[in-house]
């Protein structure tokens, strides 16, 4: 199968059917991102075990690129730690904005590779990116270790 057809079938199937999506009541951090392009809105709200990302689920509307780039980051940062996560914005980042960029070791999400071939749509892949560093970022989002004495 070719990537074209890889990043089509991907981004299909992850907008028909969103991964982790719906509420997340309560949550230990949350963010809000809009892309006022194209009107996609979503909030992004995550629950933590220490360090970890041990629930992540987003609400909203968008477009198919939107919706089915947010089910597939929530799938791949779940069980992650912040740092892994926030690297992992990283290298989405740099794959959706630098030419030639490699998709290298990225799983389901070298599929979003294939937006950076339309540029009027970086921005809807990389809303729920954006947002989740916002949320790993905020003050909330540090939870306080546990002791066990």
């Amino acid at each position: 199968m070719e990537l074209n057809e890889l990043y089509r079938d991907v981004i299909l199937d992850h907008n028909r059917r969103p991964r982790n999506f719906g509420a997340l009541d309560p949550a230990d951090a949350s963010a809000d991102g809009v892309n006022p392009l194209c009107g996609d809105r979503l909030t992004l709200r995550l629950k933590f075990a220490a360090d970890t990302i041990e629930e992540i689920r987003f609400e909203g509307q968008g477009c198919a690129i939107s919706t089915a780039s947010a089910s597939l980051m929530t799938e791949a940062v779940k069980g992650k730690t912040r740092t892994e996560a926030l690297g992992l914005f990283d290298r989405v980042h740099r794959l959706l904005t630098v030419d030639g960029a490699q998709p290298d070791g990225l799983g389901k999400l070298a599929a979003l590779s294939g937006v950076s071939a339309y540029p009027a749509r970086v921005k809807c892949a990389s809303l729920c990116w954006h947002t989740l560093a916002a949320a790993l970022k905020s003050p909330a989002a540090y939870v306080p270790a546990v002791s066990t004495e």
